[in-house]
């Protein structure tokens, strides 16, 4: 493995065991890298600063990955907004603050494409971020992870902190959260597809119209491109940097799908021959989120797996868990 990182160097995987965590953990270890710092929530609460303070001050970590997070789709988010806002600013915070403290090289802070605005442009560039309201439904988590990237730029501007903020897109693999109360839409679909062929059920409803568009990135991927990120050149890092915009960089596959398109995918990959039931009495949320990803395309990263063989990995892996 060549790049910045040395491949012995103490690395900081924050929400190691969740979706984006455990895809980056296993990218790293299958570049070579040694030296991975996890510690489950049991082993160190991210929401008491003082115990964040002392994990970093013994184990010294020179690279964070700030991946924990609480999260959930727009069920959860409706149900528990205060909870939202609440424990993500806690997290990020403590993280950020204690990265500062000790010296920690490069920072990578895992935001959400719900930052930008509910009606921005398609494809959202990086610069539509605080141009216009957010989607109501997910507003607590939003402010928080634009309350990171805010955090991650000020500490560059006043202390010479080299902290980025990754925004990816709607996000799915292996460790994916398949609780119907929680889930995001690809998840939540999977397990009632599953659910209604392992019932022998002749329908699957799916929330809402059907014609909101989602851009959907496999979990591997994202993991690509995050340590790909933090493996470039003092250079092109730095052209990130930048003191008048926010140090923020899209991932993303730049295509899109309507949830109908989305549905009939996992029910042909998952074999479920029956209807699919669309309810226009639960909430589209945001129309369409598209990612612009012309920057990160231009640093030379582009996505690799198709979603059809993204569905279908995630399946391979989970068909016992969620097959019931």
């Amino acid at each position: 493995m060549s790049g910045y990182m040395p491949v012995d160097a103490p690395i900081f995987i924050a929400g190691h065991r969740g979706l984006v965590g455990s895809a980056i953990g296993r990218e790293l270890r299958r570049l070579g890298y040694t030296n991975l710092l996890t510690r489950s929530r049991a082993e160190l609460d991210l929401l008491h600063a003082d115990s964040v303070a002392d994990f970093f001050l013994k184990e010294r970590p020179k690279f964070v990955v700030l991946a924990a997070a609480k999260v959930g789709g727009i069920l959860a988010n409706n149900s528990y907004p205060a909870d939202f806002i609440r424990q993500n600013l806690a997290i990020q915070s403590n993280i950020i603050e204690a990265s500062y403290a000790n010296g920690v090289d490069r920072l990578l802070f895992l935001g959400s494409s719900c930052i930008y605005p509910k009606m921005a442009p398609q494809p959202m560039p990086e610069s539509c971020l605080l141009t216009g309201p957010l989607e109501p439904t997910n507003r607590p988590y939003a402010l928080a992870k634009i309350a990171g990237i805010e955090m991650c730029w000020s500490f560059n501007r006043q202390y010479g902190t080299r902290y980025l903020a990754a925004m990816p897109t709607n996000l799915y693999g292996p460790n994916d959260n398949f609780d119907l109360n929680t889930s995001h839409v690809l998840p939540a679909l999977m397990r009632k597809t599953a659910k209604a062929i392992a019932e022998g059920a002749p329908e699957v409803e799916v929330w809402g119209s059907g014609t909101p568009k989602r851009e959907l990135l496999y979990s591997d991927d994202l993991a690509e491109a995050c340590v790909y990120l933090l493996n470039l050149s003092q250079e092109k890092y730095s052209t990130l940097l930048r003191d008048d915009v926010p140090p923020l960089i899209n991932i993303g596959t730049g295509e899109d799908v309507t949830i109908r398109e989305l549905a009939e995918t996992v029910a042909r990959v998952l074999g479920f021959k029956g209807v699919l039931r669309f309810d226009p009495s639960r909430p589209d949320g945001t129309p369409r989120k598209l990612m612009d990803v012309s920057l990160i395309h231009a640093l030379g990263w582009q996505h690799r797996v198709a979603l059809e063989e993204g569905i279908k990995r995630t399946w391979e892996a989970v068909q016992s868990e969620i097959g019931n």
